[in-house]
């Protein structure tokens, strides 16, 4: 029993160190994949672990810090075709604070949400450019002439690097064009910054 009782004192020692460690590696600069990593352990795994580590530091971790909590949730409505890349940007949008997402994989899909009754009014809509039955160069050019959705920041999100498709958005009144990172570091961080400017730092219009 002595034994089990020493044990019991240097596991929690153990785990008292790895904390500070943590605390003191999130000050330095390190994100949750970084902690992670040196604990052995993933990305999300150190985020089970530490749950709102980066909520009131003064320093500048690599990750965002999470938002306090607004009095609604936003509402995001992510037009992606692609299951992997949804579930990165869902990831990313949730690491900041309560979002509403609605994910729906091409145009046709996102105009029977938009105009259906009961639907919320989207705070932001992330768009990629390549998808099925209707894509978003098309969706892009319906939204942005529909006087009850046209206001709507809409961001593209896309993998396409050509001049025509960047014009083109502009041309279609797109708010933003983002080329999606093949880092998936970078790619979170796109996402985050997204996020963090349209819900957190410019006004959005009353419905």
């Amino acid at each position: 029993m002595a034994l089990l009782h020493v044990l019991d004192h240097v596991q929690k020692a153990a785990e008292r160190l790895q904390q500070e460690a943590v605390v003191a590696g999130a000050r330095a600069g390190a994100g949750y994949p970084q902690l992670g990593a040196a604990c052995g352990m993933t990305r999300q795994g150190a985020r089970r672990r530490w749950p709102g580590l980066f909520d009131h530091s003064h320093d500048k971790p690599t990750e965002q810090p999470i938002m306090t909590t607004p009095a609604r949730p936003f509402d995001v409505l992510l037009v992606e075709d692609d299951v992997a890349d949804a579930m990165l940007i869902e990831e990313a949008l949730s690491e900041r604070g309560a979002r509403n997402l609605v994910q729906v994989t091409d145009g046709v899909a996102a105009l029977e949400h938009l105009r259906a009754p009961e639907t919320a009014r989207p705070d932001l809509i992330v768009l990629d450019l390549n998808m099925p039955r209707m894509n978003g160069r098309e969706l892009l050019k319906v939204l942005k002439s529909d006087e009850d959705l046209q206001t709507i920041p809409v961001v593209v999100l896309t993998t396409s690097t050509a001049p025509d498709d960047v014009t083109g958005a502009y041309s279609s009144h797109a708010n933003a064009y983002v080329t999606k990172p093949v880092n998936l570091e970078e790619f979170e961080q796109a996402v985050q910054s997204i996020d963090a400017f349209y819900l957190d730092t410019a006004a959005r219009p009353r419905p």
